[in-house]
């Protein structure tokens, strides 16, 4: 750890060597991407870094509302309400030249549709994506799809050609440790371009001087160099140094620092992001536990207990310095479904915790190993750190795994997890998106994110049900019969919303997005 925070104060101290351009933004983060394969990782600092290079058919402003993009327009057809249909963006080329077109549109999408593909889940409705034109485009989806531009803000289009000649045809996978010609390079449409990647250490993009965008954007920014620093207290020190203009994630305990600083803003926003723990509870026994041949998470008393021993007013105090909402459901304020009472259900009860660990046959706990990321979410190791000493107090002997996000998705994803920390925002702005990657049984089209082996074919069934229900007020009370399902079943053990905290030189004009994926053509420097 000394080591590599020593290599980021370097990478930091070098972006002033750079003698960067005042039309340069030097961006900084905790985590780095994962891949720049658009389709491998649905996870918010790869989207976040694909917005800058790649483009979607539709997207959301700043302000969350869903804007053109590729697509000028679109809408249900009138022949066959199955069908939308998109009316795409003319005389659009890729970073290499090479026309965008309706071909291009049918590849990406049936691309993001393979198993490989951690987006799958957001086109599980779809029958068949044709061209009946080069600049129209028809999805068909299985029964009327009421929210399918919203599935599509995240979905990036790549040029087929360009795939097909480097061999990236194939979406990377991932989580089995392929490395893939995608993975590392990138031709989209976006507003910039990719110059150089070094993977955790630097990634340079330059101006497209022949994006679609010029005149309806800011576009101020001609070079962007996006420099993960995971250590805190070295990421705080190269914005307060000048090093770098703007990182996403200021660290609780230096809000004040920045925000007295003369030059430095702190702009702030609830998050579009939860904070969670799953459980597995559906395999026979455990790997990480000492109870032998059960498994002590099967029992949903165990788990009540376990969410009751959380004091999330604690960790709100203690840990996130009063920047959380404590949570009581895995959706956040701003999604379609969520239910205030819900989400004010979660309470800290030890002596009912304990109870409950009684009655369930575990008077005296076991022990576990939770595993945590280090580098995704806010104070996210301390806050399992927190969580510990908590369980401890009903009998759970927590040992603690925390490691990098790079390493950590993988165990979540392979199943190799019994207690883990996953943090979800919704870019759908609906609950069918939380359902389908974290409730359904994981299987070929849903379930990618689900790591609890719950699985429920009833519930399995009216989660798929969503997708062609019409009728909304219908669709919403289906959607708070699952959530009453998820909330009895204690699915997961939600610990709070997130508040999003931007630190950034003062002449950088932007908003913060509740999705925390800054879209840098948006952004001034004045």
């Amino acid at each position: 750890m000394i080591l590599r925070n020593l290599m980021m104060a370097a990478s930091a101290t070098a972006l002033m060597a750079t003698g960067a351009s005042a039309e340069t933004l030097r961006w900084a983060r905790a985590g780095d991407s994962l891949t720049l394969d658009p389709h491998a990782q649905n996870e918010g600092p790869t989207s976040a870094l694909a917005h800058q290079i790649m483009e979607t058919l539709v997207m959301r402003d700043h302000s969350g509302a869903l804007v053109p993009s590729l697509a000028t327009e679109w809408a249900p057809s009138e022949e066959n309400p199955n069908i939308w249909v998109f009316k795409l963006r003319e005389g659009v080329t890729f970073h290499d030249g090479a026309e965008f077109d309706s071909e291009d549109v049918v590849f990406s999408l049936n691309r993001a549709m393979t198993p490989d593909s951690d987006y799958k889940e957001l086109l599980a409705s779809v029958k068949e994506v044709r061209a009946p034109d080069k600049y129209t485009v028809e999805i068909e989806t299985d029964g009327p799809n009421p929210i399918m531009p919203n599935n599509l803000t995240n979905m990036f289009m790549m040029d087929k050609g360009w795939a097909e000649a480097n061999n990236a045809v194939k979406v990377q996978d991932y989580e089995g440790g392929e490395d893939t010609f995608a993975a590392k390079n990138a031709n989209g449409t976006g507003p910039y371009k990719l110059v150089s990647r070094e993977p955790d250490v630097k990634t340079v993009l330059a101006a497209n001087e022949n994006y679609w965008g010029q005149g309806e954007f800011p576009l101020q920014v001609t070079e962007v160099i996006y420099t993960p620093i995971q250590n805190a207290a070295t990421r705080v020190a190269a914005l307060l140094s000048g090093e770098v203009d703007f990182i996403q994630d200021v660290p609780v305990q230096d809000l004040e620092r920045v925000a007295g600083s003369d030059g430095l803003d702190v702009r702030t926003a609830p998050q579009n992001r939860v904070i969670f723990f799953g459980m597995n509870m559906g395999d026979a026994d455990l790997a990480n536990d000492n109870v032998d041949g059960k498994n002590p998470l099967s029992d949903v008393r165990v788990r009540q207990a376990m969410s009751k021993a959380i004091n999330r007013d604690a960790i709100k105090q203690v840990v996130m310095r009063g920047q959380s909402a404590p949570a009581g459901m895995i959706a956040p304020p701003f999604v379609n479904g969520w239910d205030e009472g819900m989400d004010s259900s979660s309470s800290t009860d030890i002596e009912g915790a304990k109870a409950l660990m009684a009655e369930a046959g575990y008077p005296d706990g076991f022990s576990i190993q939770l595993d945590c990321p280090n580098d995704r979410y806010v104070n996210d190791e301390a806050i399992c750190q927190a969580a510990v000493g908590m369980l401890a107090q009903i009998g759970i002997t927590v040992n603690l795994d925390a490691k990098p996000k790079a390493q950590h998705f993988p165990l979540i994803n392979n199943l190799e997890t019994d207690f883990y920390m996953l943090g979800w925002g919704v870019p759908t702005y609906d609950s069918e998106y939380i359902f389908n990657f974290l409730t359904h049984t994981k299987g070929e089209k849903y379930g990618s994110w689900n790591g609890t082996r719950y699985s429920n074919p009833d519930l399995d069934a009216k989660i798929v049900a969503l997708a062609s229900e019409t009728n909304l007020p219908e669709r919403d009370k289906q959607i708070a019969e699952i959530w009453q399902v998820v909330q009895d079943e204690q699915l997961y053990i939600p610990i709070h919303h997130q508040v999003l905290n931007w630190g950034m030189k003062s002449n950088v004009g932007t908003v913060v997005e509740p999705e925390d994926s800054p879209k840098i053509k948006y952004f001034t420097l004045n």
